[in-house]
Parts: C-alpha cells; structure tokens; sequence
C-alpha cells in the first residue's frame, strides 16, 4: 500500500502547476545543512519514491528516502519594518499600513542516517526554503515518499504539529 500511496503523492504533487521544471523537481533554496552547498543558492529537489534527489548546479546528492529519519518543517515570519520607513518618509499613510504586513518563509528540514549512495554523507540533514506555491505539495510529498510525519518545528514543546 505504501508504494501506491507513495506514488499517488507523488502524482499529485507533480500536476501542480507551481512546480514549472520539465524534469518535475521543485526549486527551492538551500539554507543550510550537511551537504555541500552552497547557501541561500538555488536547488532543485526530485522526489521519488526510493529517493530524494537534491541538485544545485551540477552537483547532486541522492538520499535513500526510506533512510530519511525526521521531516519538520516550520516558518518565519517577518514584519516589514525597514520598507514601512522607507516608504513612510515618502508617503506617510501607506508607510504605516506597510507595517501591518507580515512576509512568512517556509522551511523544511529533512534528516538522513544511513544514506549508502556515492557522495551522500551517510547520516545528515538539510533545511530548504521553500516558496509559498510549492510550500505543502512539497511537504506531502516528502511525507508520502519516506513513510514520516512532519513536525512543525515552531510548535516543538507545545504539543502542535498542525501546517
């Protein structure tokens, strides 16, 4: 059943028109983890059903996707101060409006141990930044192609693991 799951995720993911790539990747940014990339630059990440390929430029990474331990995911939120200045010393009506906006990033984390494939480190993690288009069909997908639950990483501590 989990392969069918796995692939019907997958499916799903893949006839959203967000993830524009031919080859069915989805872009997003690398924030940080084990591999080595090169931070805050672009990536493409291929989901599988035995793996999840993590591209940038022409370096490629393969994790095993049932060696994937944990899948979190969380979000940061950030006032726009700094525009509401700038605009306000212009306009001061929109400037103050400009502070009631909030911009919300959306991060995923994945953790490997036991990766066997050429390249990989066998046991690490990675932290993507994922657009708002891609942000949940991502997340599902990783949760249909390793078998693991997310969990939101902003709620550790208070029981929550709602998207």
């Amino acid at each position: 059943m989990r392969p069918l799951l796995s692939l019907t995720l997958c499916l799903s993911l893949f006839a959203n028109p967000a993830f524009s790539a031919k080859d069915g990747s989805i872009p997003m940014k690398y924030e940080g983890g084990s591999l080595p990339l090169k931070q805050h630059d672009g990536l493409k990440v291929l989901l599988s059903p035995d793996t999840i390929k993590i591209t940038q430029g022409k370096q490629s990474f393969a994790v095993p996707s049932q060696k994937v331990t944990e899948v979190s995911y969380g979000n940061d939120v950030h006032r726009r101060v700094g525009a509401a200045i700038g605009v306000a010393a212009v306009t001061l009506g929109i400037g103050a409006m400009l502070l009631l906006v909030k911009t919300k990033k959306h991060y995923v984390g994945i953790v490997w141990d036991g990766a066997e494939m050429a390249g990989t480190p066998p046991k690490g993690g990675a932290v993507f930044k994922v657009g708002k288009g891609e942000y949940r069909g991502f997340l599902s997908g990783l949760e249909g192609v390793t078998g693991r639950k997310a969990v939101n990483a902003d709620s550790v501590g208070s029981g929550g693991t709602s998207k």
